[in-house]
């Protein structure tokens, strides 16, 4: 059975069991902050589970692209050193809540597995929670007599809380579960040992595929567990490893799901990989089967979360996503020998595969492979550099294993490689090996260890429960009508983290305050009661309720307030989005409908916008932006906003959907003039509000991804202020002329002519002091060698290194210059002392430059250091000899 038809017999056999049929959530989550990614398949859902929305409907199916690689879920390190796990998978789902509970549930799953799928019943072992003391938890007994009726005693499993037990997290929902595992070994197999013994136990072919999971209990922050006001439903079945037993296969990486991405691999790089292998973390394998799989795994996780609108960077979800990725190229790089970008060349392959289920990654697939390609050769760049600073590290080692002879260099080195430019220990290990060297694993992972608990530290966060004083209340957002409200607080809540310190959260009735979200920053504002008023210092959502975050508490919890948004920030923000939309237009119509937005920042100060376009952007084109955002002001044109329209309606009027956002089936769609998209801020009424727009500056901030920064309004006028006061400022320092761009350009002929006659007047020093130095050379060991301080320019003392060494052979020079109290060492190597005295200017500067508290680098026969020590210059010409003694 072919992968997409596994897919869709899951989907139709729950829709004829009533279940409603929805789309995957993107891969990225950006209204929780709580998860980077989509790591379950109940990640969306979330709101559901908690109460503060109501489903579309009671019973949904659907299959959740997902990525574990961080967190409490992280399976990055297993990839490609066994079989069945990955870093992104589907998890096909069907959900419950408030609807059926266990049995449907455990009826249904045998239903499809044997039915429909007809694995054999002999195949498969079920567990059902034992129960936990600690926890006040009984033996699931309803579990246990529903699977009676199914399936032999024997089949069966009492499984513990690590195992039975699922939570969301910390806190919230949670509650017994019930898998359903399969063993796939062959009959001999089987006869010799049991299924049984071997569920659980990380056996390659005896695998969980399925997790029903019964929703019941709230873990609460102090550990205790209390009763849901519902019981929900929350199933997962592993799509990937679903394919492996339904296609006869002993791996997943054997299943359609991956073969089309290997085979290209092998068409690639020439590496062949060996099917049928049956790999355990544990085991020794083959290194080109483990490089295999960990490339044909990543790029799907690299490729969905880019299409999703998460791009590879140096913080957050994006360095998750950028390191994901160089661990696909190191193994590569490493073990397929492959020197050149090649990874971006998968993605047409995905598309091809996957596109017609997921028409993202189809609709993205230039996009995505324009970004990997870049990212690659980038990495690929920043591995030399790792090259080059490994065998600085190896030539500078000075430790030696006396019981071995070898060369040892710092553990903690070993970790930088990998920290900084994305060495793992085995590369490090591999390069180190081959030069008869080694490093300390133990300093290596104290290193790491150190570095996770520095993280750990800043991100530690303490969250108390909620305190519910309006029970059952469904919070509103009236912040597109209005800016101040009546309201009552429904909830509160303390959390405490090292990076802010004590913060509450407060949820109301009702808000006009907009919390952070499509670019937008959160509302600002006050909450003022008949006795105070408190500050409210940001706005957020979480799970579908708005959070309203101060430093303190009102004294009377349970008085009557008026919520008042900061109109003078939310006036400036509005008209920052506004243009903003209005700047996507001008770039789609200037640039080309390639332009897609790929993320945004809106604030009262300034806009920022990230845009697809793989080149700088001209002062024309930047000129012509500025042209037609500024006519669309001047045209004064009206907003026009359509609530609650439906999604595919609005998308069919024109109205741009932004890849990697979630809509609802129903959408807010905000049109000036011809410009139309979605989204849910806040806008002026008019475009003649925004009075006036102007690019700051425009920028790459990733492969494929330029920067435009932008001001409106009072930052406009501020800015013309500003430079009007440094033009009369310049007019000043010129004396007052008639013509500044004359004056101007006067001074700079003046200063053109001035530099010439300093350039001659430094090579007639320069011939001088070799005149004068050429008598100061001494022979040491055969070498001629001089080490002075001169007083030249850092290019004088170049040009007086090369006309000394033209003097004749065998020369060792050290000059230094400390020109504008910046010290500077040069060094010169005739070529006939590199290569019969081992000398190296490079290795010199770098030794000599500790001393005047810099360093530098260079060629063999020429190199320079720079330093902030000019007192540390003697010092550094007297060890120079040393070099030659």
């Amino acid at each position: 059975m072919k992968s997409q038809e596994v897919r869709k017999q899951f989907l139709d056999f729950f829709a004829s069991k009533g279940h409603l049929i929805v789309a995957s959530a993107p891969i990225v989550l950006k209204d929780d902050p709580t998860l980077m990614f989509n790591n379950s398949g109940m990640a969306q859902f979330k709101e559901y589970f908690l109460g503060n929305a109501t489903p579309k409907s009671n019973r949904i199916a659907d299959t959740q692209k997902c990525l574990r690689v961080s967190g409490k879920h992280n399976d990055l390190e297993d990839v490609g050193f066994d079989t069945y796990h990955h870093t992104m998978f589907e998890m096909l789902g069907n959900w419950s809540f408030g609807d059926y509970f266990k049995k449907e549930a455990i009826t249904w799953a045998w239903e499809l597995l044997t039915e429909v799928y007809k694995i054999p019943k002999e195949n498969l072992y079920v567990s059902v929670f034992e129960g936990s003391a600690e926890e006040n938890v009984p033996f699931d007994q309803e579990a246990w007599d529903i699977w009676k009726e199914l399936i032999s005693e024997d089949r069966i499993i009492l499984g513990n809380k690590k195992d039975n037990f699922w939570e969301m997290g910390d806190q919230g929902p949670c509650g017994p579960c019930s898998e359903i595992h399969v063993d796939l070994r062959t009959a001999e197999e089987k006869a010799a040992v049991s299924g049984k013994s071997l569920v659980n136990n990380d056996h390659p072919q005896v695998v969980e595929i399925w997790n029903n999971v019964f929703m019941e209990f709230n873990r609460k922050a102090d550990g205790s567990l209390e009763k849901l006001p519902a019981k929900h439903v929350d199933t997962g079945m592993g799509f990937e490893r679903l394919c492996m037993a339904l296609q006869g296969v002993t791996s997943n990486y054997d299943t359609d799901v991956f073969t089309p991405l290997i085979e290209k691999v092998s068409q690639i790089t020439g590496a062949k990989y060996t099917s049928n292998e049956v790999a355990n973390v544990s085991e020794p394998q083959d290194k080109t089967n483990i490089a295999i799989r960990v490339i044909v795994d990543h790029v799907r996780a690299v490729a969905f979360a880019i299409a999703d609108g998460q791009l590879p960077s140096n913080t957050g979800a994006g360095y998750v996503i950028r390191r994901i990725l160089r661990r696909a190229i190191r193994y590569g790089f490493t073990f397929l020998d492959i020197k050149e970008p090649f990874i971006n060349q998968l993605v047409a392959v995905l598309a091809n595969q996957m596109g017609e289920f997921f028409p993202e990654i189809k609709l993205q697939e230039t996009f995505v492979t324009n970004v990997i390609r870049e990212e690659e050769a980038s990495f690929l760049r920043t591995l030399d550099q790792g090259l080059q600073l490994l065998d600085k590290v190896i030539a500078d080692t000075k430790e030696a294993l006396p019981s071995e002879g070898l060369g040892r260099i710092s553990g903690a080195k070993a970790f930088e490689l990998y920290d900084t430019f994305g060495f793992p220990k085995d590369l490090t290990a591999l390069i180190l090996k081959e030069k008869g060297m080694s490093f300390s694993d133990a300093e290596f992972d104290n290193s790491m260890q150190a570095q996770k608990a520095r993280s750990r530290a800043a991100s530690e966060v303490s969250t108390e429960d909620w305190s519910v004083l309006i029970p059952g209340n469904v919070e509103t957002f009236v912040g597109y009508d209005q800016t101040e409200n009546e309201v009552k607080i429904t909830r509160i809540r303390k959390v405490d983290s090292k990076k802010d310190g004590v913060l509450y959260q407060i949820v109301l009735n009702n808000t006009p305050f907009y919390p952070e979200g499509g670019g937008q920053v959160g509302d600002k504002g006050t909450l003022v009661s008949a006795n105070e008023s408190i500050e409210i210092i940001d706005t957020k959502k979480e799970n579908n309720l708005i959070l309203h975050f101060t430093k303190q508490l009102p004294e009377n919890l349970e008085a009557n307030f008026v919520a008042k948004a900061n109109t003078n920030l939310r006036t400036l923000t509005s008209r920052n989005h506004s243009a903003t939309h209005l700047m996507h237009q001008a770039l789609r119509s200037i640039l080309g409908t390639h332009v897609e937005q790929k993320g945004s920042l809106v604030n009262p100060n300034y806009l920022r916008f990230d845009f697809s376009h793989f080149a700088k952007m001209t002062e024309t084109e930047l000129k012509e932006v500025e042209d037609f955002v500024n006519a669309r002001i001047q045209e004064q044109l009206p907003l026009i906003e359509r609530r609650n329209i439906p999604f595919a309606q609005a998308v069919e009027e024109g109205a741009m959907a932004l890849f990697g956002e979630k809509y609802g089936d129903h959408v807010r769609a905000i049109k000036f003039g011809e410009s139309m998209e979605l989204c849910g801020g806040i806008h002026v009424k008019n475009t003649a509000e925004i009075w006036h727009f102007k690019i700051v500056s425009e920028g790459a901030v990733a492969a494929g991804i330029r920067r435009i920064e932008a001001i409106t309004s009072d930052a406009v006028k501020d800015s013309y202020s500003a430079q009007e006061k440094t033009l009369s400022e310049v007019k000043i320092a010129l004396k007052n002329p008639q013509d500044i761009l004359k004056a101007v350009h006067s001074m700079q002929e003046e200063n053109i002519k001035l530099s010439k006659q300093i350039e001659a007047l430094m090579k007639d020093k320069v011939k001088a002091l070799k005149e004068t130095l050429k008598n100061e050379i001494q022979e040491i060991n055969g070498v001629q060698f001089l080490a002075k301080q001169v007083e030249l320019n850092p290019e004088g003392a170049k040009d007086l290194a090369y006309e000394l060494g033209a003097l004749g052979t065998n020369l060792f020079l050290v000059l230094a210059t400390a020109d504008e109290d910046k010290p500077m060492l040069t060094c010169y190597v005739s070529k006939e002392l590199v290569g019969d005295k081992s000398l190296n200017a490079g290795q010199v500067v770098r030794e000599l430059g500790k001393f005047i508290q810099g360093g530098g680098g260079g060629q063999p026969f020429f190199a320079t250091a720079g330093g902030k020590n000019v007192s540390g210059i003697p010092a550094a010409l007297e060890k120079a000899v040393e070099f030659i003694k």
